[in-house]
């Protein structure tokens, strides 16, 4: 059988959704485009990386299936506007998946920045809460859709990263969580997606690491052993809560993080320590 033909028996699983992803140019957000276009998806890319979004499309498919839209997630108009293009475009809006987001390795309160910390919560927060009253003002009055957030498994451990990064993805998960509650009166989903590290360019960039070396340093540090995540993992995790799949998930910050966030392993380390 060839792979056309193999490829006709694989179930669509989002046939007929439309799908709009803030930081779709690369990353996670480039991973989760061509996911979704592969499972019958009509996207739109939002992002600040026109020349990289628009390649992406040409890569990924037409211009019917994948399109891109400049947009600053920080700013309202951009938001509004990429909502409206992509409901202009396709007839409506199915999933909003709010991934932009920026972030840096740990620093002392002390030393921390307060432009920087600014920014951080801007982008990473009230970006997300600028996807989300959007989204809902055109779902709402379809009494359905899917609103996801790229949390991180910071948003339930501290001590790992920037007071930023960690104070941002706490708050995603409490926005996606009060949302939940309101929305949940119009049928519309909201959850979040939590990964564990991935070697991203965002993330190679703040390491000043290739991507061979990051992804070793990220699996020694790992709870779960002998497999290493990936972009395309976490867009795994988006599908199935984009899907009507979990059509009954709703309020839930799905961890992607092979356990290590209800693992401790200085008990273990002191113990070692202390039996050699």
């Amino acid at each position: 059988m060839s792979f056309s033909s193999l490829a006709a028996f694989v179930v669509k699983r989002l046939n007929g959704k439309v799908a709009l992803i803030t930081g779709g140019a690369s990353g996670i957000g480039e991973s989760t485009a061509k996911l979704f276009v592969q499972h019958g998806a009509k996207v739109v890319i939002a992002d600040i990386q026109d020349e990289l979004g628009s390649s992406i499309c040409e890569k990924i498919g037409d211009h019917e299936t994948i399109s891109y839209v400049h947009c600053d997630v920080t700013s309202d108009s951009d938001v509004r506007n990429a909502v409206d293009s992509a409901v202009s475009k396709h007839g409506k809006l199915d999933v909003m998946f709010n991934n932009a987001g920026v972030g840096n390795l740990g620093s002392s309160i002390i030393d921390s920045s307060n432009e920087n910390f600014k920014r951080v919560m801007d982008i990473n927060v009230y970006g997300a809460f600028l996807g989300a009253k959007h989204a809902a003002r055109v779902m709402i009055p379809a009494k359905r859709g899917c609103i996801l957030f790229t949390a991180s498994m910071m948003s339930v451990i501290g001590g790992f990263a920037d007071h930023s990064y960690v104070a941002s993805k706490h708050a995603v998960v409490g926005l996606a969580k009060n949302l939940c509650v309101e929305m949940g009166q119009y049928g519309i989903r909201v959850n979040c997606v939590s990964p564990f590290a991935v070697a991203s360019p965002l993330l190679r960039k703040e390491t000043g690491m290739e991507k061979e070396a990051l992804e070793g340093l990220i699996s020694e540090a790992a709870n779960l052993k002998g497999t290493v995540l990936e972009a395309e993992d976490v867009a795994a995790a988006a599908l199935y809560l984009a899907s009507d799949e979990s059509k009954y998930l709703s309020g839930v910050n799905l961890m992607v993080d092979g356990g290590v966030s209800i693992t401790n392993p200085s008990l273990q380390m002191a113990v070692n320590s202390a039996m050699s």
